[in-house]
């Protein structure tokens, strides 16, 4: 699905830093009991095809770092008509997916536990995927370690390939300074078209849910900015 040139283009680029958190032994019984129905292996097999996952063409729609998946579950279980996909390579978040998705007994998500630049570039096709979602990525807000974040041109130029035509990526963070960046980012680049408003911000839309974390923090008066583009 991708040639050479385009593999040098993104082999640099990683979506993640692996971090060892401890896993309950419920989250470790969640891949014995759910992964056969929720989890995708990432082997040269895989493709994130609607009609191989879900069985018809449905609308696919990528969460990149869930975390723990519950606003990601959520989603899904309020939109049962689209596909949804999450990425995350944190063991013990993938576990607390597995056993909230099997509690609401939903059949339209799948999880991936790998890279998401691996999965987009080498297991995603070209103009696919209706939505990519970023929410809460870590800021890293070390200058010497912006280089980390994972909104970067090289990793938005790669979504913006794997994007149908008005597909739309939507990011959300709650530091102001990581905004901006997402923002200029996006801002700089003429294959995305602003869905917020002149100051390049967006409302929360409707199938966002807050999360917990994010509930407190308003409540103590912090900031949340989402970011919404569209593909040209």
């Amino acid at each position: 699905m991708t040639n050479a040139t385009e593999a040098d283009k993104t082999r640099s680029i990683r979506s993640y830093v692996l971090r060892q958190g401890r896993i309950t032994a419920g989250q470790e019984r969640a891949f014995a009991e759910h992964w056969p129905r929720y989890g995708l292996d990432a082997d040269d097999t895989l493709r994130l095809d609607a009609a191989a996952l879900f069985g018809d063409s449905r609308d696919l729609i990528l969460e990149i770092g869930f975390g723990n998946g519950e606003s990601l579950v959520q989603m899904a279980q309020a939109a049962p008509e689209a596909g949804y996909i999450g990425i995350e390579v944190h063991r013990p978040g993938v576990g607390h997916a597995m056993l909230a998705a099997a509690a609401a007994d939903i059949d339209n998500l799948r999880l991936i536990r790998h890279d998401a630049v691996a999965i987009l570039r080498d297991h995603t096709a070209d103009n696919s995927l209706a939505r990519v979602q970023i929410y809460f990525p870590d800021p890293w807000p070390k200058a010497r370690h912006h280089k980390r974040r994972i909104v970067q041109k090289p990793f938005t130029d790669l979504i913006w390939r794997k994007l149908r035509a008005g597909g739309e990526i939507h990011c959300a963070t709650d530091w102001a300074e990581y905004a901006e960046w997402m923002r200029d980012v996006f801002a700089g680049d003429p294959k995305w078209q602003n869905l917020g408003g002149a100051d390049g911000y967006a409302a929360r839309p409707e199938w966002r849910p807050q999360t917990k974390f994010e509930r407190r923090g308003e409540r103590l008066g912090h900031g949340v900015w989402d970011l919404r583009y569209r593909k040209n």
